[in-house]
């Protein structure tokens, strides 16, 4: 059996800061090594479970964050970015029994994660779908959808997982935190991943029992920090400028018309 992990920093236990999140800066090395620990209580128990390949997406910032050898030689781990469109899920195309997102955060403009985002704060306010305010949980879990791998675990701050649980009451997950303006309250890091293993366990039993479910069509409404940026997205082929000057339009029935657009407008 396959296994894909997307991996994040923002949702993680203790994580509090954006220097908390930088690979760079030395606060970052007590939270890399607790990321590390959650993705491992994942890794372990599927393998107990007797999945033989699992993919790890270092997701966070420059996809150059983890250390290999801190996991089992039955993983593949996926480090930088491609281009593709599929950014935090890169390879889940190849076929997974089920996906599992670890370290999770809370969409923008949320207060319950100090740092909460989506995509690139410098760039993007918020992200729109179907008139559903979006996280990175639901941009990447339409993306699993879309190659018809079902999201069975969720991990990060308690406002996501509320999220999570509204858009989907089948998908698993451990909140790790809760934010209040620029505040978190954390929960013990040895209780997180005895709460991720037993989860994961609990997800992995159920994944058939999990629905996969994509809207007809999608229409994304996306407001940019600078109006630059926005005029600059309304010549995409499709898109629309909104008479605010910072909100583009963009509709579709293909989900990778939704990626490829954000790929497109809103990259670094």
């Amino acid at each position: 059996m396959k296994l894909y992990i997307s991996a994040d920093i923002e949702g993680v236990c203790g994580v509090t800061s954006w220097s908390e999140t930088d690979l760079l800066n030395h606060e970052s090395h007590q939270f890399i090594a607790e990321w590390t620990k959650e993705i491992q209580a994942v890794v372990y128990t599927a393998l107990e479970m007797g999945f033989r390949q699992i993919y790890i997406k270092d997701a966070h910032d420059t996809g150059r964050n983890l250390k290999h050898e801190s996991f089992p030689p039955e993983t593949k781990l996926i480090r930088g970015w491609s281009g593709h469109p599929y950014g935090m899920v890169e390879g889940i195309e190849k076929g997974f029994d089920a996906a599992v997102f670890v370290g999770y955060h809370s969409k923008a403009g949320s207060n319950t994660n100090p740092i909460s985002h989506t995509l690139f704060p410098k760039k993007v306010r918020t992200i729109k779908i179907n008139g559903e305010i979006a996280s990175e949980f639901l941009i990447y879990y339409y993306a699993c959808a879309y190659e018809k791998v079902p999201v069975v675990l969720v991990t990060g701050d308690k406002g996501l997982c509320k999220d999570v649980n509204r858009i989907n009451p089948y998908i698993s997950t451990v909140a790790t935190k809760e934010g209040f303006g620029g505040a978190t309250i954390n929960y013990s890091p040895i209780e997180v991943c005895k709460q991720i293993k037993a989860q994961t366990k609990i997800a992995l039993d159920n994944n058939v029992k999990n629905p996969i479910v994509l809207p007809q069509t999608f229409d994304i409404e996306l407001v940019f920090v600078k109006h630059a940026d926005a005029y600059r997205a309304s010549f995409y082929k499709g898109a629309s400028a909104f008479e605010d000057g910072f909100t583009v339009k963009y509709r579709t029935k293909d989900y990778f018309d939704v990626l490829r657009f954000l790929s497109f407008v809103i990259s670094e």
